[in-house]
């Protein structure tokens, strides 16, 4: 009878993460493409006439404090840390409303000008997702954590169309343990993801085409894992501080405005800071790309991006934005590469690919924000084609990012416990 029972809620289990696992993903490739298709074309629209990017993030997190106010009843997005709270505590669930409530206000941040991104608006909705089929005790009740985890792998992995990522994203970021239960729940979830992204998305995050590395270039793969890990940290520190300070504004209309007017004023000056950034990638590598012809001017406008993008980041989501540094954390990352590879090659001359140091530069900062090299790893190598070519040089750029994060300034991986949350990377991702 024992086996019949544990059979009967194993079949359960499967069927509920078929379910979520659909639901998620189409979820998170809906919420990628009309943010995509949105946010492309008010960049457009408005690019002519840039005095207008210093009022429209204003514009969008004043429409999604009315949102809350009105639609969600006044009540707070905590991002990742609601999944945290709702996992260690049984009783304690994750609303439906929070998959609305994070899918739109995730949407007007970004396509507003809100330099952050939709990934963990779509990690929070996905999880709430799982949350929800826990609920229904005819559906795998005992399941909680592995529920939610098969929300959150499906839904990372049809935003960047890898089962790998989402698998390893939902293990090594929510679980932070391998159980039975939780890999056959997050394996079957991905495997519908990876099936429906098949159908209707696809494509790869940037239209580049990776054929090769040098060996040689591991000294300065090495430099570029240490700097990245020191900018992750600046990143996590300018979150605290900013949410900090922004929490003591008790004047909601300052508080919103404050932060939004200097976001905007920041994208006057430099558009690329828009949304998530990914828009600006191309376009900046084409220039960096250019050897001995690696411009003062150019160098001057990756640097100012890497120490602003984390900054704007920060006061997005301190004035009420939706999101997280997972956007921010990559495109960062992507500058910084470009940048180590552009100054080498034109002053010691060096000849290294300025697309595969943005790569690595990606991977790196984002391991070390997220505390989570083996996602970053995997998730570097398959937004590109050929991706998997530098490999070895990505998981060197991980490891060492993170560690180097968290050895040299001390960070941890974020635990939850009732009543006390402890500072940290995952902490940090939106509130």
């Amino acid at each position: 009878m024992r086996k019949l029972i544990i059979r009967i809620n194993y079949f359960k289990l499967i069927l509920s993460s078929v379910i979520i696992g659909l639901l998620a993903t189409t979820l998170a490739i809906s919420l990628k493409k009309i943010t995509e298709i949105f946010e492309e074309s008010v960049f457009a629209k408005i690019e002519s006439h840039p005095l207008y990017f210093v009022i429209l993030p204003s514009v969008g997190i004043t429409i999604i404090y009315f949102t809350r106010k009105y639609l969600f009843k006044g009540k707070q997005n905590k991002g990742i840390k609601e999944i945290f709270h709702t996992l260690e505590n049984k009783r304690d669930e994750l609303p439906a409303y929070k998959i609305p409530s994070h899918y739109i206000n995730g949407f007007l941040t970004v396509i507003f000008g809100g330099s952050t991104g939709v990934e963990v608006s779509t990690v929070v909705a996905a999880a709430a997702i799982g949350a929800s089929a826990h609920q229904k005790e005819s559906i795998a009740n005992a399941y909680k954590e592995e529920l939610v985890c098969a929300g959150v792998a499906a839904g990372v992995a049809g935003l960047f169309g890898s089962p790998i990522v989402g698998l390893l994203f939902a293990i090594e970021v929510i679980s932070r343990k391998v159980k039975r239960t939780v890999l056959l729940s997050t394996s079957v979830a991905v495997l519908i993801s990876w099936i429906v992204s098949y159908f209707l998305d696809g494509g790869k995050l940037f239209n580049f085409h990776i054929t090769h590395w040098n060996v040689k270039a591991i000294p300065f793969i090495v430099i570029l894992s240490f700097t990245t890990g020191i900018a992750a940290v600046y990143f996590t520190k300018s979150v605290i501080i900013i949410k900090e300070k922004f929490s003591l504004i008790e004047n909601n209309f300052l508080r919103v405005n404050i932060g939004a007017i200097v976001v905007g004023t920041a994208i006057f000056f430099f558009p690329q800071l828009f949304g998530d950034s990914y828009h600006a990638v191309p376009e900046l590598l084409t220039q960096a790309s250019g050897g001995m012809h690696f411009s003062t001017g150019l160098a001057t406008t990756l640097l100012l991006l890497v120490i602003l993008k984390p900054l704007v980041a920060s006061l997005t989501l301190g004035a009420g934005g939706d999101g997280g540094v997972f956007a921010p954390s990559i495109v960062a990352g992507a500058f910084l590469g470009m940048l180590v590879a552009g100054l080498c090659n034109r002053y010691f001359h060096t000849n290294l690919d300025v697309m595969n140091f943005a790569l690595m530069g990606a991977a790196g900062m984002l391991s070390a924000a997220i505390h989570a090299p083996w996602t970053a790893l995997f998730l570097a190598c398959s937004v590109v084609n050929g991706g998997f070519v530098l490999f070895v040089p990505i998981l060197v750029s991980t490891f060492i990012a993170k560690q180097t994060a968290k050895t040299i300034f001390g960070y941890t991986v974020y635990t939850y416990k009732p009543g006390k949350a402890k500072l940290s990377f995952l902490h940090l991702r939106h509130r």
